[in-house]
C-alpha cells in the first residue's frame, strides 16, 4: 500500500498576547511543501517571521483566525493554547494545551475536542522511541529565564524602593543583542553588590537548565558561582537551605509527580536568606503540586516579576512567564521547528506513526477521564 495523500496543515496565528513564536518556520514549511504537503498560513501581525517569508516558500497565506472555518480535515497548527472560548473543535489540534496534569480549568480545555469531533495531539507528550521530546522549547525557555532572573536581581539593588517594578521586556531580535543586555545589568548590579550573583539551577542536565546555565556562563558569571543540582541532588527532597542561601534560584525541572516543595515559608524566615529572585521556568502555576508554592499567578512580560509578600531584606520576587522562549523568538522557533519535522512528515500516514498513534492514545485516556457530561459531542 501506498502512503496516504498528504493533509492540508494550516497554521494560525497565536492569540496570545506577545507570543511572536511559530510552529512553522519558512524553512521547515518549505520542506513540507516539497514533501506534497499543502500548508496554509494564517496572517499575523505579530509573528516573528514576515507573511512575505511565507509565501516567498509557496504556502497559502490566508486570513488571521480563520482556523475554526476550515474544512474538517485540515490540521491545525499552532503553539500556544487556544482562548478560554465554549465552542466545540472539530479539527486535529497540534499544539501545547496544558490539560493533562491537572491543571486548573483542564477538563473545560480538553472537552471542547470530544464535543466538536476534533482530536488534541499535544506538543509537550510527542516523544521518541526512547520516551524523550522529539522537539521542546526548553533550552531557549531556560536562557531566557535566566536572563530575565539576572536582570532582576541587577533591577532589584539599582531599584531599592522599587525592586518588583522591573520595567516592561521586549523580545529580542536575536540572541546577541539579549546577552549585550543582560551583561550591561550584570555589571549595574555587581558595582552595587561588590560580587556576582550565587545562581542555583535545578533540572541543570535537561534542556532547560543546560539553557539557564549557559546563560549564566556566557553572560559573565563564573562556573564557581553557578551551582548546577538535579535529580541527585534533589533526591533527599526539600526544601532545601542552598536555594535561601543562593541570590537567584532557576526552576527548571520537568514535574510528572507529587515532590516535597523545593522552598516554603519555613526556609524562607532562615536569617542566612539571600534569596531574592526565583524564576520558575517550568511554571506549574496552577499545578496543585507546584515544588515552588511561594505564588498563585504569571507575571508577563509587561509585568516580569511579582513581589513575594512579607519579605523585606532582601525582597523576595517571582519570575513566572509561561511563554519564555518567545524572548528570542526566532532562534526559539528554528530550533523547534527544526525538532519537529520528522514527525510532521509523518503526519500523512498517522495511523502508522508511533509518535501520533501514541498522541492521540494518550488523548483518549485524559478524554476518558472527562465528567461525561462534558464529552457529548454537540451537534
Amino acid at each position: 500500500m501506498g502512503s496516504a495523500p498528504a493533509p492540508v496543515l494550516h497554521l494560525r496565528s497565536e492569540q496570545k498576547p506577545l507570543e511572536h513564536r511559530s510552529a512553522l518556520t519558512p524553512t521547515t514549511a518549505k520542506a513540507l511543501i516539497d514533501a506534497g504537503y499543502t500548508v496554509n498560513v494564517e496572517r499575523s501581525p505579530i509573528r516573528i517571521f514576515d507573511d512575505a517569508e511565507f509565501s516567498a516558500i509557496g504556502a497559502n497565506l490566508v486570513d488571521e483566525y480563520s482556523y475554526p472555518n476550515v474544512p474538517s480535515d485540515h490540521i491545525i497548527v499552532g503553539l500556544k493554547e487556544l482562548p478560554e472560548e465554549s465552542f466545540p473543535l472539530p479539527h486535529t489540534h497540534v499544539q501545547f494545551a496544558h490539560c493533562y496534569k491537572n491543571q486548573g480549568g483542564w477538563q473545560n480545555v480538553l472537552s471542547r475536542f470530544p464535543r466538536g469531533g476534533g482530536t488534541l495531539l499535544d506538543l509537550e507528550f510527542l516523544t521518541d522511541d526512547k520516551g524523550r521530546r522529539v522537539a521542546a522549547f526548553g533550552y531557549h525557555a531556560g536562557y531566557a529565564g535566566a536572563a530575565l532572573a539576572v536582570a532582576a536581581w541587577s533591577h532589584a539593588l539599582t531599584n531599592p524602593s522599587s525592586p518588583a517594578k522591573m520595567p516592561a521586556v521586549r523580545p529580542y531580535a536575536n540572541q546577541d543583542l539579549l546577552l549585550d543586555d543582560i551583561r550591561a545589568r550584570l555589571a549595574e548590579g555587581e558595582k552595587l553588590a561588590n560580587r556576582k550573583p550565587r545562581v542555583l539551577v535545578i533540572g541543570a542536565l535537561g534542556r532547560c537548565g543546560r539553557g539557564a546555565v549557559d546563560l549564566c556562563k556566557q553572560a559573565g558569571i563564573p562556573d564557581s558561582n553557578i551551582l548546577k543540582w538535579d535529580m541527585a541532588e534533589t533526591a533527599k527532597g526539600g526544601p532545601f537551605t542552598e536555594i535561601v542561601e543562593s541570590d537567584i534560584f532557576v526552576n527548571c525541572i520537568y514535574l510528572s509527580e507529587p515532590i516535597p516543595p523545593f522552598l516554603n515559608k519555613e526556609s524562607l524566615s532562615s536569617p542566612n536568606r539571600k534569596l531574592s529572585v526565583v524564576c520558575d521556568v517550568s511554571c506549574d502555576t496552577t499545578n496543585p503540586h507546584n515544588p515552588i508554592p511561594i505564588y498563585t499567578e504569571n507575571s508577563t512580560f509587561s509585568d516580569p516579576v511579582l513581589p513575594v509578600e512579607g519579605y523585606a531584606d532582601p525582597p523576595l520576587s517571582v519570575i513566572s512567564i509561561d511563554h519564555l522562549p518567545s524572548l528570542l523568538p526566532r532562534e526559539a522557533s528554528e530550533a523547534f521547528s527544526d525538532a519537529l519535522l520528522p514527525s510532521l512528515l509523518q503526519l500523512k500516514d498517522r495511523k502508522e506513526s508511533r509518535v501520533w498513534v501514541q498522541a492521540e492514545e494518550l488523548f483518549q485516556k485524559h478524554v476518558a477521564r472527562l465528567d461525561p457530561e462534558l464529552q457529548k459531542r454537540e451537534t
